[in-house]
């Protein structure tokens, strides 16, 4: 069954059209990829209801489970009590708006976020991948466009996280002096006392720990971090960096002026 028609959103009309031909006649390749995506709940927070079912109804064409909602507070309360595995997350919504949500999630966990917004600055880019966001989208944009970013989205984060919700590790222990790593257990110490760290805290910690006073740039830790095709800003390094500051205050990782971060240590390596 194929749907199409036009909607109109910010005073634009644009054409959509949904559907395509039966799963039975689908390439084996695609099949698999409906199949997958059928795993993957998405949670789209816009106020505007025409791009809120449009993005839903591109979605699950592509078979994955949606939720929509028209408030920050309502997809807070879905954030409590069944979390998505992926937020597209508007910007502009009445009571708390999406920077502040993104602000909170991130406090709580690295799941993906996809920020859509018709503000087009450059500032309000840099402050949304600031916050955390994964991505960042101008409208109107092309529903087509943001379910490949999802698509990519849930692929590195997985790949990060691993086939068992873990993400891949070397099993040696790392100590640098007051720091201490359990790779394989995912579990960081300070001073003795362990640290609660998200997913890419932690990936970045460990990238530090086990290069001990080398220098790496942000395009570097983005790499091993985010994975070879983000494109986002590289803003993205230092605010990750400000979060595990807080968490562990005198964390030795230092700005070298002019190429980017590494972790001071007198001792050298100690994997354990």
């Amino acid at each position: 069954m194929r749907l199409s028609g036009r909607l109109r959103i910010y005073g634009k009309t644009m054409a959509f059209s949904i559907g395509g031909p039966p799963v039975g006649i689908l390439e084996e390749e695609e099949r698999e990829d409906l199949n997958m995506n059928n795993q993957y709940t998405i949670a789209v927070v816009d106020d505007d209801t025409n791009i809120r079912l449009l993005v839903e109804a591109f979605l699950q064409k592509e078979n994955y489970r949606t939720v929509g909602l028209a408030s920050a507070e309502e997809a807070w309360e879905l954030w409590r009590s069944s979390p998505p595995d992926l937020w597209v997350l508007d910007i502009m919504l009445p009571g708390m708006d999406g920077y502040e949500f993104c602000r909170r999630i991130r406090s709580e966990a690295e799941v993906p976020i996809i920020m859509i917004s018709a503000k087009d600055n450059e500032v309000d880019k840099i402050l949304g991948l600031e916050l955390g966001s994964d991505d960042y989208m101008v409208k109107p944009f092309s529903p087509r466009e943001l379910v490949a970013r999802i698509k990519r989205q849930l692929q590195r984060w997985y790949k990060l996280n691993g086939p068992e919700g873990q993400p891949p590790s070397s099993p040696v222990r790392v100590g640098l002096g007051r720091l201490q790593l359990l790779p394989e257990e995912r579990r960081v110490f300070w001073d003795g006392e362990e640290v609660d760290l998200t997913s890419k805290e932690f990936a970045m910690l460990q990238v530090f720990a086990e290069n001990p006073n080398r220098a790496f740039t942000r395009d570097e830790l983005l790499t091993y971090v985010w994975g070879e095709d983000y494109f986002g800003s590289d803003r993205a390094v230092d605010h990750l960096i400000k979060r595990m500051r807080k968490k562990i205050s005198r964390l030795p990782i230092e700005a070298v002026w002019g190429h980017g971060y590494r972790m001071r240590h007198d001792g050298g390596d100690q994997s354990l």
